[in-house]
């Protein structure tokens, strides 16, 4: 497959910091909010092709990540400050509304665009993850409690721990974590339950194995673009999202949990960290909702699957939010 270059990056003042972004194409917006390790640049197969379906598609390095400035308050990093730069993006661009489209922490702010800056939203397509409605504690407690201190979640609350840890060797990180899954989502349920904590940033601190599990996702041209880009940044600001957990859920408290939006919810049947499971029930919290899976593909979806994310988007787009 050939890898996409990206459109020249662009500047703009927005919410207190500078953002880099990208952009092409003409026509009703799109606003694609990447994930955690990531950067616009994993929507790469996205960007030309919902340009080329008659969409004017935007891209930014979030809060923290890439081209992006990096804030050194922990709390800089919550769910307002990250929607707040979204919308003030859109103001920025001209820009009226978007269909925001989010994959792994992106999924999480696009679908709380949703409920705070909804007259923005035009739609919601959250890949791999789900629309999830305020727990009913702390959830950062509840991982703990069900999953431990070393959990990756829970470990990454320890200011400064991780974040060195990943440092030491940003390419080991990156062929270790963007591969396909190595098993099924059925056959990871299988698994010892201390085998399904999500407990690898420690392993980060020992000996490379000779070979990783899995498919690497990542040419030698994009592994390189992750790598000299988090060897610049750190792993610091992206990290800090998940620093927020407790302080999100306490923000969040009264406001409604529904989202009036016309939503796609696209999942990935061997997603064993956001299982297409965890889309049960989001119909009573997002009414206009259609549902698919994408077969035999890993957390990456974007990545390991992209005509077949291309192809479900362009669909959904094309029927609710047409191009003139």
């Amino acid at each position: 497959m050939t890898v996409p270059t990206m459109p020249p990056a662009s500047f703009v003042e927005v919410n207190g910091i500078r953002m880099g972004y990208y952009e092409q194409g003409t026509g009703p917006a799109i606003v694609l909010c990447h994930g955690w390790p990531e950067l616009a640049y994993s929507w790469r197969y996205q960007i030309p092709a919902l340009a080329a379906a008659g969409y004017r598609v935007i891209a930014p390095d979030q809060r923290g990540y890439g081209l992006t400035d990096r804030p050194e308050k922990v709390e800089d990093y919550d769910i307002p400050h990250l929607c707040g730069d979204l919308d003030a993006l859109l103001t920025k661009l001209g820009i009226d509304k978007a269909v925001f489209v989010g994959h792994d922490w992106g999924g999480l702010v696009v679908w709380q665009m949703a409920l705070l800056h909804p007259d923005r939203v035009a739609g919601v397509i959250g890949l791999n993850t789900p629309f999830i409605p305020r727990a009913p504690m702390d959830p950062i407690e509840i991982m703990r409690q069900t999953m431990g201190e070393n959990m990756y979640i829970v470990f990454f609350q320890n200011y400064g721990v991780a974040d060195k840890i990943l440092k030491r060797d940003v390419r080991r990180v990156f062929e270790s974590l963007m591969r396909s899954s190595p098993v099924t989502y059925e056959d990871f349920l299988k698994l010892p339950a201390e085998q399904r904590r999500f407990d690898f940033i420690q392993s980060f601190e020992g000996p490379a194995p000779a070979e990783y599990p899995g498919r690497l996702l990542l040419e030698p041209e994009e592994l390189a673009f992750f790598v000299e880009t988090y060897e610049r940044t750190g792993f610091t600001g992206g990290i800090n999202w998940y620093r927020n957990f407790t302080r999100n859920w306490t923000l969040s408290e009264g406001v409604e949990q529904k989202v009036t939006a016309p939503a796609l919810m696209i999942s990935a049947a061997d997603d064993v960290v956001l299982p297409p499971a965890m889309t049960e029930g989001m119909e009573q919290y997002v009414p206009d909702l259609e549902k698919k899976i994408i077969p035999a593909c890993g957390h990456w979806t974007q990545q390991e699957k992209p005509e077949e994310t291309n192809r479900l988007m362009i669909d959904w787009l094309k029927r609710r939010y047409p191009a003139a």
